[in-house]
């Protein structure tokens, strides 16, 4: 999978400063109803989805990194949006590490291998010391996106 083909430059936020985990899942969640990728009438089931989800087993995966996801009617193709978190941002990490990248990803519902393929696509990109070092550095969402096209 070629997370390029879904990720355009709307979809980086190089710096995106939020006082705990909720508040980066709802600034995500605004930047995607600003950018058009999700209808503004779905803003609000969109956001409890994917608080649902959080609440119910953190998506802090660890080396910095979380992933907060949902399956949700609103979206007809998978979704996402990456953030640079400064603060880093306490996620209940695997590693009790605070969290500097967040990754939100939608897919449609009903749709689970489809999403569990483009979660597993995003932590192998992600899992890249590299890869992780050039987002934390990137000052501009057009070198985010230049990270992920290299």
């Amino acid at each position: 999978m070629n997370l390029t083909d879904i990720l355009s430059l709307d979809q980086f936020i190089p710096k995106i400063a939020a006082g705990d985990r909720w508040a980066v899942i709802d600034a995500l969640v605004d930047a995607l109803v600003r950018t058009g990728k999700i209808r503004a009438d779905d803003r609000e089931p969109v956001r409890k989805a994917v608080r649902d989800r959080e609440a119910s087993k953190g998506t802090g995966i660890g080396y910095g990194i979380a992933m907060p996801h949902a399956s949700v009617p609103a979206v007809q193709d998978a979704v996402a949006i990456v953030a640079h978190l400064d603060p880093p941002v306490d996620f209940q990490a695997l590693d009790n590490l605070p969290v500097k990248l967040c990754v939100l990803l939608l897919t449609p519902q009903g749709q689970f291998q489809h999403h569990l393929q483009t979660l597993a696509a995003f932590a192998r990109f992600l899992s890249d010391k590299d890869h992780r070092a050039k987002l934390e550095n990137a000052p501009t969402a057009e070198a985010m996106l230049a990270v992920f096209r290299a």
